[in-house]
């Protein structure tokens, strides 16, 4: 093996530690929003405040503010991202109380389908019935993942305002990855850190910071959201998509909402059923054929490789996620 091959295989190794362990994060992010006991918007406004400290200070120490590349359009797309990440994750973490962190992640992880139809409907990208399909499976799968059939929506307040919630998450996120497709030339930590700022004014009419008088030690959760959720996990991630090729990126984030569900029944007790799982393996596996183009091979044709039908690795300037 030569040494070019062992630097690759290296850094394949490291992106894919890397890559797990920024989905290990992300996977115990509903128990810290839970245990600040703070509202969604209290929790979203301090995740924000303390992101921002921290990524302010490692991109400067990084030198990454010397020559951001930011003008007044790419700017104000960062912004705008912003905003659709700020309000997904306030979504988001409210259906974390109103249904589990379980359901919540897995109806969330539809995120996928929804950038795929919005580049068939905002950039007329091609979108054949296979992938069709697929994304048809995926929501199918939401539907069980949700268990609305057997659902007692009466014995649980807001749930399926809650699997709402969820959904609309996943589509705010798809929005900022369309955008965030724009922002090529700006350095990812540099992007996420606008986003961070822009959600301070945008939720502070939202928060009640009368509510943080009793918070007392749950202060550690609050912190922890920005320091590692919103910075050390993030730079984990984008270091880790600079090494890896798409399909291992595809594969090993499914280590996020399997992290998710299993810190749900460690620590809340909450299991899926049977038909729950079934829609966890359903929505996995169209997540799989969306993001690596591997479709199924169709009647007397060839398969489709992931050059030819799927999604590029996720861009250097990414929203930030979760």
């Amino acid at each position: 093996m030569t040494n070019e091959a062992v630097t690759a295989a290296a850094r394949q190794r490291r992106g894919a530690v890397q890559l797990i362990a920024a989905m290990g994060l992300s996977g115990t992010l509903g128990v810290f929003v839970l245990e600040s006991g703070a509202s969604s918007f209290n929790v979203v406004f301090f995740r924000c405040l303390f992101g921002a400290l921290a990524l302010a200070a490692y991109c400067l120490f990084r030198g990454y503010l010397k020559n951001t590349r930011l003008t007044r359009g790419t700017l104000a797309l960062a912004a705008l991202g912003g905003v659709f990440i700020v309000f997904n994750w306030v979504l988001l973490f409210d259906a974390y109380s109103r249904t589990s962190i379980s359901v919540a992640t897995v109806v969330y992880h539809t995120q996928p389908f929804y950038v795929v139809l919005l580049g068939a409907l905002l950039f007329k990208e091609r979108l054949d019935r296979y992938r069709a399909g697929w994304i048809a499976a995926a929501f199918a799968g939401v539907v069980l993942v949700a268990d609305l059939p057997g659902a007692d929506l009466g014995g649980s307040e807001g749930y399926l305002l809650g699997v709402g919630e969820a959904l609309v998450a996943a589509l705010f996120y798809a929005f900022a990855t369309v955008i965030a497709k724009r922002l090529t030339t700006l350095r990812p930590e540099v992007t996420a850190l606008v986003q961070v700022l822009v959600g301070i004014p945008l939720l502070l009419p939202f928060t009640r910071l009368g509510d943080t008088a009793g918070l007392d030690a749950r202060w550690g959760w609050l912190v922890g959201l920005g320091v590692i959720h919103t910075c050390v996990m993030y730079i984990l991630l984008y270091s880790s998509y600079q090494k890896l090729a798409t399909d291992r990126i595809a594969v090993l984030s499914f280590v996020y909402p399997a992290v998710a569900i299993l810190v749900d029944l460690t620590v809340y007790g909450h299991r899926i059923d049977a038909l729950q799982a079934l829609g966890v393996v359903l929505i996995a596996a169209a997540a799989l054929a969306v993001n690596l183009g591997r479709l199924p091979l169709p009647p007397g044709g060839r398969r489709r490789t992931a050059g030819e039908a799927g999604p590029t690795a996720p861009p250097k300037a990414e929203a930030v996620r979760r």
